[in-house]
């Protein structure tokens, strides 16, 4: 028989997925206002940064739209001035208003004291008193005039907020008219030719054509029940840490490359299990500079399913099974006796024993078909031959210098709209307001 001893190392057991490439940013590039396509301004299949211009739609009736807006928030501006002017007149007509109401006041104590003396006619002071109620109804309609001019100037200021909203509205949808790359990426083809009518916001808009980001790229794959239960024992023992809380590395290999050159980490795991496949969606990020990985592609993944430990490997040829049990064959003394084993994943070309051996023994590795347990045999040294996987041995989770996943937005400072340069008139023309 050759025997030889099962080889002891560190190791990582090295779960293996099957993976699909996903871009990072996938964007449906859609027009937000319709109108004429009038030019295309990129290079099909070609990379294009953020901001890039790729289409112009006919502008002209967004410009007569704008230039109506801003005609709309002059008339408004003119408005407030006209009610303003107004409210002028109302108030020295009530100042007017008022003198006449004194004097008229004086009139009527005066005539009522000369009546009384005998020195006046009934009739003066009838129409003394007269005078009087026409200066109050003419106070009156001067209070009148003056609120219908308050109410005026409140009516055209609540204009001027429309021409405003009118003006940005219209200065958008110019805006609108140049589509631009929203991500930086590769472009697909044009899906729409110039010349066409296209239309634009809403979900239903005509697809102009697409963008995929290239670099860093995503790896989604599924996990069993089995397994994310596997992970989340570990994790609860302490010696694993679970890939929501730590950036675990992921190695990934594609259909013609040996081993796995790409290293990543793992970027996502799914907050709950899909029914229909009974598996948890998982995800991985990859940086791709020399953009060798494309969406849309299968890849081999490797993620850490244990700790490093310590642990005992055997060929697979030098196990045997029955109905009940994995076995293997030692020589004890030169007598042979045979072990149950409980066995683990394949490592390194080896077989992974959990249970059943410690390491020392003298394992036979050729020759199991004539071993028999009680036979006693004569042995030659043998050597176990380890087949590198070229993934290591050891890891620790990525430090966040080195993560490669896209970072997260900022909350905004403020959610209050800003007006644009075109609305000053409107600016100008309540500060003149205030000034008065």
């Amino acid at each position: 028989m050759t025997v030889a001893p099962p080889v002891q190392k560190k190791i990582v057991e090295w779960d293996a997925y099957t993976g699909r490439l996903e871009a990072v940013e996938f964007v449906e590039v859609r027009s937000r206002v319709s109108g004429y396509l009038e030019s295309i301004h990129f290079n099909e299949g070609q990379i294009v940064e953020k901001g890039a211009l790729l289409f112009v739609i006919d502008p002209r009736p967004f410009h007569a739209e704008l230039n109506g807006a801003k005609a709309a928030l002059s008339q408004a501006v003119s408005m407030v001035e006209q009610a303003k002017a107004k409210l002028n007149e109302a108030k020295a007509k009530g100042l007017q208003s008022d003198a006449q109401l004194q004097l008229a006041e004086a009139r009527v104590q005066r005539a009522r004291l000369l009546k009384a003396s005998n020195a006046s006619t009934q009739e003066e002071l009838d129409q003394r008193e007269a005078e009087l109620l026409q200066a109050k109804a003419d106070v009156e309609a001067s209070k009148a005039e003056a609120s219908s001019a308050e109410a005026a100037i409140a009516s055209a200021k609540a204009a001027i907020d429309s021409a405003k909203a009118s003006v940005v509205t219209a200065e958008l949808n110019l805006d609108y008219t140049q589509v631009r790359a929203p991500v930086t990426g590769r472009v697909s083809r044009e899906y729409v030719t110039e010349g066409n009518l296209i239309s634009g916001g809403s979900a239903a808009s005509t697809l102009l054509t697409t963008i995929a980001s290239v670099d860093p790229i995503y790896c989604t794959f599924d996990a069993n029940e089995q397994q994310v239960l596997k992970y989340i024992r570990l994790a609860q023992a302490g010696r694993r840490q679970s890939s929501r809380d730590a950036k675990n590395p992921v190695y990934l290999g594609l259909t013609d490359e040996d081993g796995f050159p790409h290293v990543g980490h793992m970027d996502f795991v799914d907050n709950r299990f899909n029914t229909n496949t009974a598996s948890m969606r998982a995800r991985c990020v990859f940086s791709n500079d020399d953009q060798v990985l494309l969406p849309g592609m299968f890849a081999r993944i490797r993620i850490p399913g244990s700790a490093g430990y310590e642990a005992i490997l055997i060929p697979d040829s030098s196990v045997g099974t029955d109905q009940a049990s994995q076995f293997v064959y030692i020589v004890v003394d030169g007598i042979i006796e045979r072990r149950s084993v409980k066995l683990g994943p394949i490592v390194d070309g080896l077989r992974v024993v959990r249970e059943g051996l410690e390491g020392g023994e003298s394992l036979v590795i050729e020759g199991m078909i004539r071993a028999r347990p009680g036979l006693e045999v004569t042995t030659q040294t043998g050597e176990i031959q380890i087949i590198e996987d070229g993934l290591p041995d050891d890891y620790e989770p990525l430090p966040r210098e080195k993560w490669v996943s896209p970072e997260t937005n900022p909350p905004p400072k403020s959610t209050s709209p800003q007006m644009p340069d075109s609305a000053t008139p409107a600016t100008n023309a309540e500060e003149g307001e205030n000034k008065s």
